[in-house]
């Protein structure tokens, strides 16, 4: 079961989230430090929550959290885009940076991998979105990050921002 969480209940399942973050980020391949997962829960998540538009989905099974995705509307000014807009060929920046909906985060515990729910999860985040354009950044190698966001119709638009991260964008407008 997929459910949307409102930014004060998203804050509120922070720990619950950041075991999904350490499951899928502290697996062999990703080795995330656990201390990232308490960092996202205590800092990156209360931050984030309080963005425009911001929505967090996630996915239950016997009643708990096993998946999350979620994200805002991202402005200049805020440090991903801005570390974006200086990485990028100006002329993208401009057509993608500033009013995009940003997806930061897509995680799903190990247990519950390769069942179709980081599909599901991302589908279900994009879907009632006022954003026409939506970016996000995920690894530069082959991972099934990147392969599912081509499979979701990303397109691939900067394979190297210089710090091991792709830039991936999905215009809404085209079919």
């Amino acid at each position: 079961m997929i459910e949307v969480l409102a930014p004060a209940e998203a804050v509120q399942a922070a720990p619950e989230l950041a075991e999904v973050f350490g499951s899928a980020f502290g697996a062999p391949g990703y080795d995330e430090d656990p201390a990232d997962a308490e960092r996202f829960a205590t800092e990156q998540l209360p931050v984030h929550a309080e963005r425009d538009d911001f929505k967090l989905v996630a996915a239950r099974s016997d009643g708990r959290i096993v998946g999350f995705a979620y994200g805002f509307t991202g402005q200049r000014g805020q440090w991903w885009p801005d570390r974006v807009a200086a990485a990028v060929p100006a002329e993208l920046a401009e057509e993608w940076i500033g009013g995009h909906f940003e997806v930061v985060e897509l995680a799903v515990a190990v247990e519950a991998q390769r069942q179709g729910l980081g599909t599901a999860l991302m589908d279900a985040l994009m879907t009632d979105l006022p954003h026409r354009k939506a970016l996000l950044s995920t690894y530069v190698d082959d991972r099934p990050a990147p392969r599912l966001y081509r499979r979701m119709g990303w397109q691939l638009l900067v394979p190297d921002l210089g710090w091991g991260s792709a830039l991936y964008g999905l215009d809404r407008a085209v079919p």
